[in-house]
């Protein structure tokens, strides 16, 4: 069992960051600090963990730095003595990389080759440090009706996001095997829960049911994708970084296969039975359009390494998140204003003087 003193987590104002953050000092023995090494874009919110700073004011730390800013990089690692960086800063909107790849690029192929840089001359040949990277299933590629992706899968990479995940990975290896580096690997599935930014599929069609405008279904509706509760995630890179072997990856999934249009009617009837309407009240607003480039089919990934190796298990169904995730945007309608609205831009400039490091 691996412990660390002071943990950089890159990303951690971000969906994914943001409740690990809050999972390891709510939910685990670790007793030292975290510092949130995050740049502040549109998909970042500090505000998300307010909670914890002032919970653990000497144990969380925030840092506004972009993770291709080599000296102020190096400069927190110093500063903190930082002995492990987990990182999930990324660029992760499919749509986004498509209209707009270069951003892309930029922070998940330079923002990771920059850290690993940056760890390679801050720790030197330490042994007692590790870098952990996360990743997505979309490097794998695309599935057909049967068939699971596992560790081993040859990486097939479809859209301009998960080229550039699948580049970071590559890199974080060839550190690992050329440098000699500590480093662990996650791949996970499509990721819901609290706190997610609203333009994923789940944020996206509440939202819309709320405001009773079009729910929009790319194609005939039928991709299938690997549902996974963002707290089984965050449990599950904890374990990878406390037991998991140096050098290796684990896939962290949710077994749970749904089809798009599938979700978007469950979703349709959970709202409805939470609001009190009709059970097809919100499905007359669900809207085919016309479906995106490199729309790969299906994902579906196999767990069978982290559950055998590390014990790890999922521990919330698709129905509980599901209604746990409706629940949390229903009660939290000034957190989806404000990142709505650009109030939180505000909230950025006036707290950080709108520096963009």
């Amino acid at each position: 069992m691996r412990t660390f003193k002071n943990i950089i987590v890159t990303g951690g104002a971000g969906f994914i960051g943001s409740n690990f953050i809050r999972y390891v000092f709510k939910n685990t023995d670790f007793e030292g600090r975290i510092i949130n090494l995050d740049k502040l874009t549109y998909a970042g919110n500090a505000e998300s963990l307010e909670d914890v700073r002032s919970e653990y004011p000497e144990r969380y730390f925030f840092e506004h730095i972009d993770i291709c800013d080599f000296d102020s990089v190096k400069d927190c690692m110093e500063r903190y003595g930082a002995d492990c960086i987990i990182h999930f800063a990324a660029e992760s909107h499919v749509d986004r990389s498509i209209h707009g790849p270069a951003d892309f690029i930029r922070t998940n192929i330079n923002g990771t080759f920059t850290l690993l840089e940056v760890c390679r001359q801050v720790w030197g040949d330490r042994k007692d440090v590790l870098f952990h990277h996360v990743s997505t299933d979309e490097v794998f590629g695309s599935l057909g009706e049967t068939g699971y992706f596992y560790e081993t899968t040859p990486y097939d990479p479809r859209s301009p996001y998960s080229a550039s995940k699948a580049s970071s990975d590559h890199i974080v290896n060839a550190y690992h095997h050329t440098y000699g580096l500590n480093v662990t690997m996650s791949n996970c599935t499509n990721n819901y829960g609290q706190f997610q930014f609203p333009e994923k599929l789940i944020p996206v069609m509440l939202l819309n049911m709320l405001d009773e405008k079009p729910l929009p279904v790319y194609g005939d509706g039928m991709n299938i994708r690997d549902w996974l509760y963002v707290t089984d995630h965050c449990s599950g890179v904890w374990a990878v970084v406390c037991k998991g072997r140096i050098g290796e990856t684990y896939n962290i999934g949710g077994e749970n296969e749904w089809t798009n249009i599938s979700l978007v009617n469950r979703m349709c009837e959970i709202l409805a039975e939470k609001t009190g309407k009709e059970t097809d009240y919100y499905k007359k607003l669900i809207t085919y359009v016309k479906d995106r480039p490199g729309h790969d089919r299906r994902y579906a990934i196999k767990c069978d390494k982290i559950k055998s190796e590390l014990g790890w298990n999922q521990s919330v169904t698709f129905d509980e998140g599901l209604n746990l995730t409706v629940d949390w945007y229903l009660s939290n309608s000034k957190w989806v204003e404000s990142v709505r609205s650009g109030e939180y831009l505000k909230w950025v400039e006036k707290n950080y003087g709108g520096r963009n490091k």
